[in-house]
């Protein structure tokens, strides 16, 4: 089933940008003012059998573990798809019996009764659409990560020890910690059919997804729950008929809500637990939801999908009055209480749903079910629903939020939320959750200020202190108030970022980027900041803190006046995260700046590098040290002080071997000069080709050489110096150029600006023809295990150009410098003639002969 694709609009044009009318909306941006009809593809149909398939048993299975009427399951079921379908917030977006209030629901049930739960379920869904009226949504991202997935990993394990008792043919009991005093003496009376039943289940439930093969892959495709429950059903109507089963009573006996019967302050603490608990599991799943629809759609653009209309980005605020309506109308129809499912809802986007008319379908099945098939359910086990809901509430507790948390340095909080909820109850173990984030958070926390200020025709947000989820609501209303296409620098000056701060930063991103706004992130002052490693989008290196090396030691320079570096989102994020000095280098007059650097700068540079970026690499280094150096790169530059090799190509110790001379140049063998052999650079040649097999040899060549310009300016009669007995090695790349043999070297797609940059191109392209001719060259690339480079560096530009053979214009093989861009790594090929861009042709003055234009001067 082909995945629908997000259609990508070009923003270099007004008339390109979809218009408001067209029902697409950008992110962060109003719903449309109208309502389009309901749209029904086959991929909606299709999603929704499945869908239709995973919840019916899911909402029997919860409806048995909270001791509710097991019509009631459906019940919500059907409105929570049809009904939070259809208003929802969230397309994509399953809503049924809500799996995070089992506890709270089967506690309320015991204490009150079910005409009561239900009146509290319709009171915490008129909750629900007064904060969702009042634009209250984003506030519930201010609730840590750490607190949610802790609530609902201890709920989890709340459902698990219930339903272990179900499983064994045994009555739970009415606490968590009770379940798990009991535990023993139900073990030993345990009954087996159950046990079988339930064993059985389970193993389904995990082994059907992990069949291998294209069998596997085939079958596969059935729901696990709805294989589990039903080949468990078969066996004990063979093997056991005795066994529990589902008694779906008459509907016309269904109970319906009354007015609650209760203490005041506790229904209203029930009312808002509810209510708490349901908004929190919606917003997570929404969340989530729009996470898989992303991935989804950016899977099938990379596979060449056909593009279809663009899925909308969630509404928090329309999402939450939909589930307010949804659990008051399932109070008022005797329903349980409805949140967004995160198992539902990933299985619509798997199964490729493009809208709405999946979840809406879901829930019309859902209620023909009800009323059809009422025979065929009671034909389940009991046992074999509670084995359903004991994996839902194991796979609450997710491995990968532990994880998350523990790297986020919030493990304590999460730990807290999950005893809490498990002792006390959720809405005491959510507060005990907030008391102790709120205390850690005190802690760490500085004032953090956000402000947005024009500077150079670009918007700058800059966030001074740290970022916690306390700052999230605030920078993330901040930011999506920001004027659409407006170039945005955010600027991060702080020594610590949370989770949730972190995602909201990064969506923001995406999804402006996405619609073709420009993002520059950058940092101002170190610190640390605590970001997931595998958030890094690249092997980013902390250890570069040449950036700010003007800073120290100078006397009368205010740091705080620089203006912060342009970076990728990955270089940005991860360097910040790891807390290597970020303050951009500013604007030096020449004043300011000692023309030469002295013995106290060496000194101030090397303590720098003890106290902030040593303790960083130390372990990388130490690693090193025992396994030995394995380059893949040997890197032949420039002995240029301007050339910083490991920052123009993002590289870290031991990534490249590299030899720099004066002019970058590469003596041909068995050259001799003043009567003496030059084997410095071809000892250094062989050292890396044969000893330590790199794999790759790059020859770089800079913008403004001195030795090239020597190589121009050079008297008639040379002075005996070892520097011009170097130089005289580049004598062969002034040949070349001067020769009209060769045609002249061009770079993106212009002439040379003189004949210096002329000369430094081509001497480039010489330099590799002179490190062919060395025999251990030689045999690796006749070999095919060796490849040549050659690069350009401009400095004034800081633009990297590298060197592909263009079309022939006439009298031998153009040498073409192609711009290296952000993602060339996908879309240039130095060893691919027929895949050099377009921007690269020969212009007017090359296009007859190939040669330059005299007036340059050679």
């Amino acid at each position: 089933m082909p995945a629908c694709a997000p259609t990508r609009n070009d923003h270099s044009s007004r008339s390109s940008r979809p218009s408001r009318a067209s029902g697409f909306k950008r992110p962060h941006s109003p719903p449309p003012p109208h309502r389009r009809r309901l749209r029904v593809s086959g991929a909606d149909v299709s999603a929704s059998i499945t869908v239709f398939l995973i919840a019916v048993p899911m909402s029997l299975g919860l409806a048995v573990a909270m001791d509710a009427p097991l019509a009631a399951g459906l019940v919500s079921a059907a409105i929570g798809g049809i009904v939070a379908g259809l208003l929802g917030g969230t397309p994509l977006q399953v809503s049924g019996p809500s799996a995070g209030l089992t506890v709270v629901t089967a506690e309320l049930i015991q204490l009150y009764g079910w005409r009561t739960t239900c009146a509290i379920t319709i009171g915490a869904g008129l909750l629900q659409v007064l904060l969702g009226s009042l634009k209250a949504a984003r506030s519930a991202l201010a609730v840590s990560p750490a607190i949610v997935h802790g609530t609902l990993a201890g709920i989890g394990v709340a459902i698990a020890l219930a339903q272990l008792h179900v499983m064994l043919g045994g009555t739970p009991q009415s606490s968590a910690l009770a379940n798990a005093w009991s535990l023993p003496a139900q073990l030993g009376r345990m009954h087996p059919a159950a046990l079988a039943v339930g064993a059985l289940t389970v193993a389904l439930l995990i082994l059907w997804p992990r069949m291998p093969g294209r069998v596997g892959s085939t079958l596969g495709r059935i729901p696990a729950a709805l294989v589990a429950v039903g080949v468990s059903t078969a066996v004990a109507a063979v093997a056991t008929p005795g066994i529990a089963r589902v008694d779906l009573p008459s509907w016309s006996s269904h109970a319906l809500a009354e007015l609650p019967d209760g203490p005041v302050a506790a229904l209203a603490t029930a009312m808002l637990t509810v209510m708490l608990v349901a908004s929190l599991e919606s917003l997570l799943a929404a969340v989530s939801v729009d996470k898989l629809a992303a991935e989804r759609a950016s899977a099938a653009s990379k596979d060449g999908a056909t593009p279809c209309r663009p899925v909308q980005r969630s509404d928090l605020d329309r999402e939450l009055r939909a589930q307010g309506v949804a659990n008051a109308l399932a109070g008022l129809c005797g329903g349980l209480p409805v949140s967004g499912g995160a198992v539902r809802s990933s299985a619509n986007v798997r199964a490729g749903a493009t809208g709405r008319a999946a979840t809406v379908l879901h829930g019309v099945w859902i209620l023909l079910a009800a009323v059809l098939l009422v025979t065929a359910l009671e034909w389940i086990p009991l046992a074999s629903l509670a084995a359903l809901v004991l994996v839902v509430g194991i796979q609450m507790v997710s491995f990968a939020h532990i994880r998350k948390v523990h790297r986020h340095r919030e493990f304590l909080v999460y730990g807290a939320t999950i005893t809490g909820v498990i002792v006390a109850g959720v809405l005491t173990g959510v507060a005990v959750g907030i008391l102790v984030a709120v205390a850690i958070a005190l802690h760490r926390l500085a004032r953090t200020r956000i402000t947005v200020t024009e500077q150079d025709g670009r918007l700058l947000v800059s966030v001074r202190g740290q970022l916690t989820f306390l700052a999230v609501p605030r920078l993330s209303r901040l930011l999506n108030h920001l004027p659409e296409g407006a170039d945005v620098v955010l600027e991060l000056d702080g020594f610590f970022m949370d989770h949730a701060a972190y995602e909201t930063i990064q969506d923001w991103y995406t999804a402006r980027t996405a619609q073709g706004g420009a993002v520059v992130l950058a940092g101002r002052s170190g610190g640390r900041i605590a970001e997931p490693a595998s958030a890094a989008h690249s092997c980013c290196r902390p250890w570069t803190p040449w950036r700010n090396h003007h800073c120290h030691g100078r006397a009368g320079h205010d740091v705080s006046d620089a203006a912060p570096p342009a970076t990728t989102i990955g270089d940005s994020m991860s360097h910040t995260a790891q807390a290597h000095p970020t303050a951009a280098s500013p604007a030096v007059t020449a004043a300011s700046v000692p023309a030469r650097p002295s013995r106290h700068q060496l000194l101030s540079g090397l303590s720098s590098f003890q106290r902030t970026t040593a303790p960083l690499v130390r372990e990388e280094l130490a690693r090193l040290a025992t396994e030995g150096q394995k380059p893949s790169q040997l890197f032949l530059t420039c002995a240029d002080s301007r050339l910083v090799t490991s920052m123009i190509t993002a590289s870290g110790p031991g990534d490249l071997f590299t030899v720099r001379n004066v002019g970058n140049l590469v003596p041909p063998p068995d050259t001799e000069s003043a009567g003496r052999h030059d084997d410095s650079v071809a000892a250094a040649i062989e050292y890396a080709v044969d000893v330590l097999q790199v794999e790759s040899i790059t020859v770089c060549g800079h913008s403004g050489c001195g030795a090239m310009q020597a190589l121009l300016d050079a008297p008639p009669e040379i002075p005996p110096t070892p520097l011009w007995r170097w130089l005289r090695h580049g004598r062969p790349s002034l040949e070349r150029m001067r020769s009209r043999h060769h045609s002249w070297a061009r770079i993106a797609g212009r002439l040379p600006t003189d004949a210096v940059e002329q000369l430094c191109l081509t001497n480039v392209v010489q330099q590799l023809e002179h490190l062919r001719a060395h025999h251990a060259v030689a045999r690796r690339l006749a070999s095919g295990t060796l490849q040549l480079h050659g690069m350009y560096f401009h400095v004034g530009e800081a633009q990297a150009y590298l060197l592909t053979e263009g079309a022939s214009s006439g009298t031998g093989p153009d040498e073409v410098f192609v711009r290296v861009t952000a993602g060339a790594e996908s879309e240039i090929d130095p060893q691919s003639p027929s895949r050099a861009p377009s921007r690269t042709c020969p212009g007017p003055e090359l296009a007859a002969s190939g040669r330059p234009d005299p007036a340059l001067g050679v």
